[in-house]
């Protein structure tokens, strides 16, 4: 009963705003603009022949691909970069200057490099992806304190040992953040890619809708759908907050 009161806020809130959405639908008479219903009854369409669900595996499979490619350049790079001192002063510029270019701006060069394909949007996830986790990597060894290290270092542990087991044990909560941050903008930008240079994915999906008969009920659908998976990575990325080895910096 607890944890239902601590939902029901945010319960009412979705209920109100879908009626006021019907509301304004219906008194309008809006013939292009779908009520809530008009928006069940197209998703439902795209349960019945599969369409969501070819969607969807396309826009979860890109998503899979890039992310845990950055992942696996971005946390040894980033433990290297806040590591050691000469990595940081030489790769942080580059670093600094890619980082607040827009994913999206990079869509003609992908395109132009890897051509229109599953390539494209992989690569644009991984450029997306792979800063925030450096850049959260690299924060989270700088702000190491220093009385492990030095209680570390007064114990004779090895320079190793220092790093396995003092190091990316301290860090493990900023990789967290910097993974679900590198997750929902991977999500964000699967969706605009597959709006520009592919044929599948829930992206095609709002965009194929619109240009085919002004489907607005399938485009409010996608919308919405994106939403929803969008929340279930994200809560999927917060269980691991719950791991013995990285609960002790939260305070909850």
């Amino acid at each position: 009963m607890s944890r239902l009161r601590q939902f029901l806020p945010g319960i009412a809130i979705i209920v109100l705003l879908i009626a006021a959405w019907w509301l304004i639908v219906v008194t309008t008479r809006s013939v292009i603009f779908p009520t809530p219903w008009q928006v069940v009854t197209g998703t439902v369409e795209l349960i019945r022949d599969g369409t969501l669900w070819m969607h969807i595996g396309a826009s979860l499979g890109r998503v899979g691909a890039g992310f845990f490619l950055a992942l696996a350049v971005a946390l040894p790079l980033g433990l290297w970069m806040g590591w050691q001192r000469g990595a940081y002063d030489t790769l942080n510029p580059l670093f600094q200057i890619l980082r607040p270019i827009s994913p999206i701006a990079w869509i003609p060069i992908a395109i132009l490099w890897f051509g229109v394909g599953n390539a494209s949007p992989i690569y644009l996830i991984f450029i997306s992806s792979v800063f925030p986790m450096v850049v959260q990597t690299v924060a989270g060894v700088h702000t190491i304190e220093k009385r492990y290290l030095r209680a570390a270092e007064n114990f004779g542990v090895s320079r190793y040992k220092l790093f396995t087991q003092v190091v990316i044990p301290a860090v493990l909560p900023q990789i967290i953040v910097g993974m679900r941050i590198g997750l929902g903008v991977a999500w964000l930008v699967v969706v605009a890619a597959e709006m520009i240079a592919l044929r599948s994915g829930l992206g095609y999906l709002i965009i194929d809708s619109r240009n085919a008969g002004n489907r607005y009920d399938l485009v409010i659908a996608g919308m919405i759908i994106i939403g929803l998976i969008g929340l279930m990575l994200d809560g999927l990325m917060r269980l691991l907050e719950g791991l013995k080895m990285v609960r002790w910096r939260y305070a909850h």
